[in-house]
């Protein structure tokens, strides 16, 4: 019989309990056993939501109060001297000051954090050094399993694996992370004979490392001497080796011949590896079939997906077939259920978490009792699947018709970056090393409030928006207070930079509560984009204008970029993602022309997931890049000269995309630089970025406050690369999730130290 099982699912709770719950212990409102209690409310919920939906392999271990990387790091002990150093009274704190640079009282440098894989979500990257130990520390893995075995289901520990945890971690001495595989080994194998000791038969060792590009030696040397000695040291226990989020190519011969008892292939993204793992799968060997898709919200075809999973049946029977989703739950919101302000339309052709748990339990009965044991449900799915095709929602012709339009001509500036710049500086007048923040201020709780109060209709639009405005003059008071170069308006009226957009926008859809984590306690609700994309009115005019009244220093026009209202949102499936992409660029085009022609002489079109969206195979990249950039282009190409174009990119290896960052030709771009203390830079001294840069000089996502000599520190290191003439100062990212009482301090320094800085250059640098 195939078995319904899951890889994971998502750990904030139905209504953000996690969030909820570790802020108000960030607070100091709960103890730490209350916070535990809490952690452990949900993850008992998480599993009655599973077993409800028929899932008979329940995961456990999936949860984290932060983030998994981070507690694979924690678990095994890799705790750099910064942390033991600056250890609060209990492990919690501990944890906490490694993800936050904040907590019992202590403060010091965050773990950086980057993006996990092609995702929205962000892990904390381990720091490792030649001689590192590993040992087995702490074990919750054990006690997670306890918990879930009385559900009376089959429970499956997850745990990241050694590959993963290796290759995704960075050295801070130099060496090769890999290198300490043989170090790592042991403490893995404590581990699986640990929980050979519960009532786990399975453990799930996810190694999603294997679906990128690696060199022969890790996946021909490494790969299987690895997983020899995990299979050997607890020989009760069968190993369930996932990988996702993409496919194995070249990696799944070697996969298959590992001593593994099950393996799990993602069929969403890696439907290429299908027939050949059908082929090449041992007699022995089980595999998962990841049918359903675990990133996307859009019911799934089950007939095209019952079909995949009845040919592996006739290849290899269903006792060795497990039925899941393409990877964990992790990325979609939880249930439906509930979402009664979604369109009626739209709605019937979604799938949230539960539901597609659903989906996996009725391709697994069809599977073993026949199609008709599921008939009604096919016809149905196939009714809502057919609704969706013909729905008058989904296209608009005139949209069509301007995509189809587009011309090179359309994708350039009038003039190179050199003209350009020296009419902007003719009208902007700044200073050397020009000061300027991301674009958001802090969303206070009386400000979040108000939001409500307005949504819910207790106060009108007209006194909510007298409101609004009072926190904008408040923004910019503060910022000329403090001396800021360049000011920005707050954002004080946006819930969030792409859903504000999306309600603005056509063709886009928004739930109540559908929440995915990014990292942390930190919780974005992605719009779904179900249809053509235009933009019905002008977005961001009104309140530019109002803010630029109260002040004679330039203020930014913001707006977020086409790839990241893409990256960020549910995406319709049922057309290139290009398509959308360039629709989204032309309502872009749009709002920056009607800012320019209402006096905006900045405008910032931040692309923060412009490398997210990077295809995780070298050969798939140039075809994203290309339209990538082309998007952006678009939407930032059709001002005059001296309008002046910056874009932000946070979290990622620019590296990669240093040829198209410059493509893009923005005329200031700020990054994320800060938590990989300058690291970054090391890409401009190999490629030399022809225009200006912003390197973070400070972390906005730990509450701590630099100190200008910090600060100064990283300047200094910024301008060993980057000319001064080129280099902007800037905080890594957005301020709204932090507090004015952080904010105001850490921008004084920064200024402090910019005005430092800038007074030590050998002479004034002229903008040239």
């Amino acid at each position: 019989m195939a078995i319904a099982t899951n890889l994971g699912f998502s750990r904030i709770g139905a209504n953000r309990e996690l969030k909820k719950a570790v802020e108000a212990y960030w607070a100091g409102r709960t103890s730490p056993d209350d916070l535990r209690k809490s952690a452990a409310a949900i993850r008992a919920a998480n599993w009655q939501i599973q077993t409800d939906a028929g899932i008979e392999h329940l995961p456990s271990g999936d949860f984290s109060f932060y983030d998994h990387v981070l507690d694979a790091a924690f678990a095994f002990d890799l705790i750099p001297r910064r942390f033991r150093n600056e250890a609060p009274a209990n492990d919690l704190d501990l944890y906490f000051l490694m993800a936050r640079g904040l907590a019992g009282g202590r403060q010091t440098q965050a773990l950086e954090m980057t993006k996990w894989f092609d995702t929205n979500y962000h892990y904390l990257v381990p720091e490792l050094e030649r001689e590192q130990v590993f040992r087995l520390a702490r074990n919750t893995s054990v006690e997670q399993s306890k918990e879930a075995s009385r559900f009376r289901r089959a429970v499956r520990p997850v745990i990241l694996g050694p590959l993963s945890l290796l290759l995704l971690s960075k050295s801070t001495d130099g060496s090769n992370p890999l290198n300490l595989l043989d170090r790592a080994l042991p403490a893995y194998e404590e581990l699986l004979q640990q929980l050979s000791a519960t009532d786990a038969t399975w453990v799930q060792i996810d190694e999603p490392v294997l679906v990128l590009d690696l060199n022969n030696e890790v996946i021909q040397q490494e790969l299987p001497r690895c997983y020899e000695r995990l299979a050997a040291s607890a020989p009760g226990i069968r190993i369930l080796l996932a990988t996702y989020f993409g496919s194995l190519k070249e990696n799944l011969d070697v996969a298959l011949r590992l001593p593994i008892s099950g393996l799990h292939l993602d069929l969403v993204r890696g439907r290429d590896q299908f027939e050949k793992a059908l082929k090449g799968a041992p007699s022995s060997l089980t595999l998962s079939l990841g049918l359903i898709d675990g990133r996307n919200i859009w019911k799934s075809n089950l007939t095209a997906a019952l079909a995949l999973a009845e040919k592996a049946a006739d290849a290899i029977s269903t006792d060795r077939i497990m039925i899941a989703p393409s990877c964990s739950l992790l990325h979609v919101p939880v249930d439906l259920t509930g979402e009664d302000a979604l369109p009626a339309e739209v709605r019937d052709w979604l799938a949230f978490g539960k539901q597609k748990l659903e989906e996996v339990s009725l391709i697994t009965k069809a599977l073993n009792l026949g199609r008709s044991a599921i008939a009604d449900q096919l016809e149905e799915n196939k009714g809502a699947l057919a609704r969706r095709t013909a729905s008058k929602l989904v296209f608009e012709s005139t949209v069509r018709a301007r995509v189809a339009a587009i011309m090179a001509s359309d994708l350039s500036r009038k003039s190179p970056h050199t003209v350009r710049k020296k009419k902007q500086a003719e009208v902007l007048h700044l200073p050397s090393l020009p000061t300027t923040t991301i674009g958001s201020f802090p969303q206070t709780e009386q400000l979040r409030r108000e939001r409500l109060r307005a949504r819910n209709g207790v106060i009108g639009q007209a006194a909510y928006k007298r409101f609004l405005k009072k926190e904008i003059e408040y923004a910019i008071r503060q910022q000329e207070e403090i001396g800021l170069d360049v000011l920005v308006h707050g954002e004080a009226e946006r819930n969030d930079m792409v859903e504000y957009f999306g309600e603005l926008l056509q063709g886009f859809a928004f739930t109540r509560n559908g929440w995915v984590q990014s990292y942390g306690s930190r919780c974005v609700k992605p719009p779904i984009i179900y249809g053509d994309v235009s933009r019905k009115a002008p977005m961001t005019i009104e309140w530019w204008q109002f803010t630029q009244s109260l002040t004679n220093r330039p203020v930014k026009g913001m707006l977020t970029g086409p790839v990241t209202i893409l990256q960020w949102s549910f995406v319709r499936d049922d057309q290139p993602r290009r398509d959308t992409c360039l629709q989204l660029a032309l309502a872009i085009r749009d709002e920056v022309i009607d800012l320019e022609r209402a006096g905006c002489k900045i405008v910032q079109i931040d692309e923060p997931a412009l490398r997210e969206g990077l295809p995780l195979r070298a050969a798939d990249a140039t075809e994203y890049l290309s339209w990538a950039v082309d998007s952006f282009k678009l939407a930032s190409a059709g001002v005059q000269d001296a309008t002046q174009i910056h874009t932000h990119m946070c979290y990622a290896n620019f590296q990669d995309i240093i040829g198209a960052i410059s493509a893009m030709d923005a005329d200031v771009i700020s990054l994320e630089s800060a938590r990989s203390r300058m690291e970054l830079l090391q890409t401009f001294v190999t490629s030399r970025y022809p225009n200006d840069l912003g390197p973070g000089v400070y972390d906005i996502h730990s509450p701590r406050v630099p100190e200008k000599a910090e600060i100064e520190s990283s300047l200094q290191r910024a301008l060993e690369v980057i000319p001064p003439e080129q280099l902007w100062v800037n905080p890594d990212c957005g301020l709204k999730t932090r507090k004015w009482e952080e904010v105001a301090p850490a921008l004084t320094n920064m200024v402090a130290a910019a005005r430092s800085a800038r007074s030590a250059l050998p002479t004034r640098v002229e903008t040239t």
